[in-house]
């Protein structure tokens, strides 16, 4: 794999650690600015919503920018984001920072994942998606952990500012390691902007984004809350949400590294193992939860899994949207965060309920379960195969 993708991956990492680290320290959020656990929540959906809306709406924009100059600004934006947020004693002020953090987020990503397509052969875009998803996996594993625990030291806001001093090293790589323009971006013979957009009305790439945001969301719905379930379930002390998001990380960075590898040539056999795999998985960990080896042992093969799945169906939504090249990436990127936005609303809404701190966890399965249900009658289109009469 090219060197310049794995310096876009130190920004997704600086970049995935702020997305991911509300896991822990919603509650602390909450009790200082005097908000319910559940209002907290919704900073992880406002950041969602905000990469729905910015992913196409900025790509659409920069699409003539150079490569360079625009991840640059979009890495300087976000950093100034994270310095607001850790200074406001708003909650309103958080969100918008939260939105403007989201929306050069969605930049970001939408126009990397472009460039990363570029910079590979076009039956290798799997392997090159797993590269630039490793610098979010390695967010999980470490920087978010390190930022559950700077938040319980020395507060919430220490976090913030950090991810903000983070960004610092990944402006760099990106203006070392990137060329101002891509020779595989080349605007030569691209297609119109009106061409790209209408791929969306393209069933299997409609198919594919819908699963690909419904396993997100299943993702989401749990990890946002996984805080209390190991706190109050499990009763474990809250040192140890930052060993459950590390377990969450390693599996990951397992998943997405082995789905690499199989996406390109094999993804439907991704989905049917670790489709039904995961909704087990969900489950056992509702009922499970309140006995810590079982919580944190399916805490890390679900990590695997989710990312396996998302980083799978990802992949694909690149491939069939190859005829938007400039908008491929920003496709991907709002599937992935639409999940991402109706997860933690879905989940938040059940810890009022019976079911208390399990209520996300229940969630989860329930929404890998609608994923299989849509799946399976049209799982010919996850190959890109022709047996899918349905989708013409």
């Amino acid at each position: 794999m090219p060197l310049p993708l794995y310096l876009l991956a130190v920004a997704v990492f600086a970049m995935g650690t702020s997305e991911f680290m509300l896991a822990g320290l919603v509650p602390d959020i909450a009790s200082d600015l005097d908000v319910s656990v559940g209002t907290a929540g919704t900073l992880t959906s406002a950041f969602a919503a905000g990469m729905i809306v910015g992913a196409p709406l900025v790509a659409a924009l920069a699409r003539d920018w150079p490569v360079r100059g625009s991840l640059l600004a979009f890495v300087a934006t976000f950093a100034a984001a994270h310095a607001v947020g850790a200074v406001t004693t708003s909650f309103p002020v958080l969100f918008a920072s939260r939105v403007v953090a989201a929306l050069a987020n969605a930049g970001f990503l939408a126009v990397a994942l472009t460039a990363a397509a570029a910079l590979v052969p076009p039956d290798r875009k799997g392997r090159a998606l797993a590269v630039l998803l490793s610098g979010t996996t390695v967010a999980t594993v470490a920087g978010v952990p390190a930022g559950a625990a700077l938040g319980a030291l020395s507060g919430w806001r220490a976090t913030f500012w950090a991810v903000a001093v983070l960004c610092l090293p990944a402006a760099l790589g990106v203006v070392r390691g990137l060329p101002a323009r891509l020779a595989g971006a080349d605007t030569a013979g691209r297609p119109a902007l009106r061409a790209e957009l209408a791929q969306l009305k393209r069933p299997r790439l409609a198919l594919v984004m819908l699963l690909g945001a419904l396993v997100n969301a299943a993702t989401f719905a749990s990890f946002t809350f996984l805080a209390p379930v190991v706190t109050d379930t499990a009763g474990l002390d809250d040192l140890w949400i930052p060993a459950a998001l590390v377990l969450f990380g390693a599996g990951s960075f397992l998943g997405v590294t082995l789905a690499g590898r199989l996406s390109d040539r094999r993804p439907h056999l991704v989905v049917a193992v670790g489709g039904p795999s995961a909704l087990i998985g969900w489950s056992a960990l509702a009922l499970l939860a309140d006995r810590p080896p079982a919580l944190l042992a399916l805490v890390f093969v679900l990590g695997a899994l989710s990312f396996a799945l998302g980083g799978t169906l990802i992949t694909r939504v690149l491939y069939e949207a190859a005829g938007a090249p400039t908008m491929a990436g920003s496709y991907a990127t709002a599937a992935l965060n639409a999940g991402a936005a109706v997860g933690p609303l879905a989940a938040g809404a059940t810890l009022g309920g019976p079911a208390g701190e399990l209520g996300p966890l229940w969630t989860s399965a329930f929404l890998v379960l609608v994923t299989l249900l849509v799946a399976y009658p049209l799982r010919a289109a996850l190959t890109g195969g022709r047996a899918d009469e349905a989708l013409r």
